[in-house]
């Protein structure tokens, strides 16, 4: 259930009993953070926002400036619909503003509202169509995962070992309420692993889905006595989970996808070829952002279908950068591989859209397509350049990167980077189970 309006929102609550409204956001890392009051508060909430302590959240605030305020999005009203009439609760997507009422620069929505309203100063409308593979795993007593025990054995598209089938059409039924138009879900490649496929839109609008997504799957599985993760890669030695992002830009004022060109060998306008070659450009700086954990580098390897040498192509799935066909001009879009589902969507759509702006801005020279197989071709991929292979080196990139980091802002990209050398070095510091059952037995 969607409604835009104050009166129509009221209404909705009132004819379904609802008792608490959640407010909700996230922090730099993508973690949704709620506030929960009494529907009592429902009107007060929608014109005046509401006060929270900020200095409790990761990367916002210092405690001297603590005090800030959340305001919901009207449009993202959507009535929960697992929990019960005593229970009853409805939820906002909310901004952040600071106590004079300007938006914060550290709120990740705010950081992706400010990279579309560049987008759209230039005529352009940023959409993207995100695909969020994740995992089911049997759980303990307790509820806690049990690593390594996927819920099923069953494989691509399979039906008769999926286990998770029902888990999935549960997944789907409970996404519709958020006003989530789902296209399609199936079993993936490996063992327990799923995705669900949900409609193309405008960015912002996608991120809010994609959060509520990851959110409402966690929940859904839950009920099932089993754990959704979408850690990158949960199991050594199978394919790990991939956020695959679609991307197009349209024309503000006709909602013409702007990247078709019926006479070009692979469809593609010069506005597209130059926001694929500032894609590529700045490739290994997004990397800290699309892929932001130390796990995320155990999926970017040869091998399991995740993509590690930065190209692009056609028919060629180990390239950073697919053009898939299109069965139509609106269709015409690239495909971005490298994300995975740890990161948060409203920074990696900020890296993404303002690093393909640029090469649009700086009209950047579009390299030949790479449709040799990568993993296969030592002579084509000798080539080319690859992605980070350590969460450290990408955080250097990230460093070097002046487009990434000023789409970030100074105040994210400062506290995204010294979160991540913080998890780098307590990863460092660790001694493995590997290293013990490695080392310990001969040494």
């Amino acid at each position: 259930m969607v409604a835009t309006s104050q009166e129509s929102i009221i209404k909705a609550v009132r004819d379904n009993g609802v008792r608490f409204i959640s407010l909700q956001f996230t922090d730099i890392m993508g973690t949704v953070k709620t506030i929960t009051v009494p529907v009592s508060q429902l009107e007060n909430v929608m014109q005046n926002g509401i006060w929270f302590d900020g200095s409790s959240i990761q990367g916002f605030v210092r405690i001297s400036e603590s005090d800030m305020f959340l305001r919901p999005d009207l449009n993202t009203f959507a009535i929960i619909p697992w929990l019960n009439s005593t229970h009853g609760t409805a939820r906002f997507v909310c901004d952040v503003f600071t106590p004079d009422g300007v938006p914060f620069v550290g709120a990740p929505r705010t950081i992706l509202a400010s990279a579309m309203a560049e987008a759209a100063s230039m005529g352009y409308e940023y959409r993207v169509g995100p695909e969020l593979e994740f995992f089911l795993f049997e759980t303990n007593d307790a509820g806690t995962p049990i690593p390594g025990a996927a819920h099923d054995d069953a494989g691509y598209f399979d039906l008769t070992a999926d286990r998770g089938s029902l888990v999935r059409d549960d997944m789907i039924n409970a996404l519709e309420p958020f006003g989530i138009d789902v296209e399609a879900g199936h079993h993936e490649v490996a063992n327990g692993q799923h995705e669900i496929d949900f409609r193309y839109g405008h960015a912002l609008t996608t991120a809010d889905a994609a959060v509520t997504f990851k959110y409402v799957l966690k929940a859904i599985a839950k009920q099932h006595g089993v754990y959704a993760t979408f850690m990158p890669k949960p199991i050594r030695g199978i394919n790990g989970s991939g956020m695959h992002v679609h991307q197009s830009l349209a024309d503000t004022e006709t909602g013409t996808n702007l990247f078709y060109d019926g006479d070009d060998k692979y469809g593609l306008s010069k506005l597209a070829k130059h926001f694929i070659a500032g894609q590529l450009a700045h490739a290994r700086g997004m990397a800290a952002v699309l892929a932001p954990l130390v796990n995320s580098y155990k999926r970017l390897v040869p091998g399991y279908e995740a993509p590690v040498y930065i190209s692009w192509a056609r028919v060629n799935r180990s390239a950073l950068i697919r053009i898939p066909r299109a069965a139509a001009p609106a269709a015409t879009r690239l495909e971005l591989r490298c994300p995975d589902p740890s990161c948060n969507p409203y920074l990696a759509f900020s890296v993404m859209l303002k690093c393909g702006l640029d090469g649009v801005k700086r009209e950047l020279e579009l390299c030949a397509a790479s449709e040799e197989d990568l993993f296969e071709s030592v002579e084509a991929r000798s080539k080319l350049q690859t992605l980070p292979g350590t969460l450290k080196e990408a955080i250097d990139e990230l460093d070097k990167d002046e487009v990434v980091r000023d789409a970030l802002g100074p105040h994210i990209y400062q506290r995204f980077r010294d979160a991540k050398l913080r998890e780098w070095d307590d990863y460092r510091l660790d001694v493995t189970p590997w290293e013990l059952s490695r080392y310990l037995p001969t040494l």
